[in-house]
């Protein structure tokens, strides 16, 4: 009887043992540091631009667009607004639309001189997405479901930029327009380049007033034609990287589409020429 109470009494400290040992670990797990995370960084702007790659945009067309955005990234002007602004950073990101959508580039942080030439030197790089069509509402629901819901930053304003030279074609379920307040509702304020060369050069700028531009601050600038893309892109980015924060930030449910400086009524740029240029 002894030797079965004393194993019967080793048996019990035994398990005591282990009990505390369980408790004890699951006490490290429970009030240890919990797993490193991430810090996003902080940018002023976060910049989708959704250029049109459709039927009607040639190899020279394409060419010109890209060169036009690589060298708006170089120009001294523009990197002063992106260093300049209250954190110093933007973070940037390529759709290319045509039938569908695609993402040229990935989301880049530029917040030096060298970051904004890496990143020219990746747009003068992209390779061309095939395609007919002028899918543009397929286009926005795209950077509103795949980008703008990934932006890796924390950032103090999100634009959409949307560059084209023709009206959606593609009788999407859903409409340009009804599409651009979806996005806008977020927060978001989208801008519009349309591009004026072809058959509805006459009429695209104010289908783009209409249809495309929506939220804080938001406008429109034409480019007359595409060899003018490069001087339009590089102001449009100007303004857009100096605008001020909208009110609603992504994430929260906008008051309604607002223009320039609260103000609702149509507003357009003047154009700004290039050095050496008449005016």
């Amino acid at each position: 009887m002894k030797a079965t109470h004393s194993s019967l009494i080793g048996s019990l400290h035994s398990l005591a043992l282990a009990v505390l040992l369980a408790v004890g670990l699951a006490g490290v797990v429970l009030v240890g540091p919990s797993p490193a995370q991430t810090t996003l960084p902080q940018v002023d702007t976060a910049l989708v631009l959704a250029v049109d790659v459709s039927n009607s945009v040639d190899e020279r067309r394409y060419n010109l667009q890209l060169d036009g955005i690589a060298k708006a990234l170089e120009d001294p002007s523009v990197i002063s607004a992106i260093l300049n602004g209250p954190r110093g950073a933007i973070i940037l990101s390529i759709v290319t639309w045509s039938d569908r959508a695609d993402v040229a580039l990935p989301w880049m942080v530029i917040r030096s001189t060298d970051d904004a030439r890496e990143v020219a030197a990746r747009v003068r790089a992209i390779p061309r997405l095939s395609g007919e069509f002028t899918c543009l509402s397929r286009a926005l629901e795209f950077v509103n479901d795949k980008v703008l819901a990934q932006v890796p930053a924390d950032a103090l304003k999100t634009v959409v930029d949307v560059s084209g030279d023709g009206r959606d074609n593609c009788n999407a379920d859903t409409s340009v327009a009804a599409m651009r307040d979806i996005i806008v509702g977020y927060g978001t304020t989208i801008n519009g380049l349309p591009i004026l060369e072809g058959s509805e050069g006459a009429t695209l700028e104010q289908y783009y007033t209409d249809n495309v531009k929506g939220g804080f601050g938001s406008f429109v600038l034409a480019a007359d034609g595409f060899d003018d893309f490069g001087r339009a892109i590089r102001q449009k980015f100007i303004v857009e990287i100096s605008a001020a924060p909208s009110p609603a930030p992504r994430g929260s449910l906008a008051e309604g589409p607002v223009d320039v400086l609260g103000i609702r009524k149509p507003f357009r740029f003047a154009r700004v020429p290039e050095p050496g240029q008449a005016r």
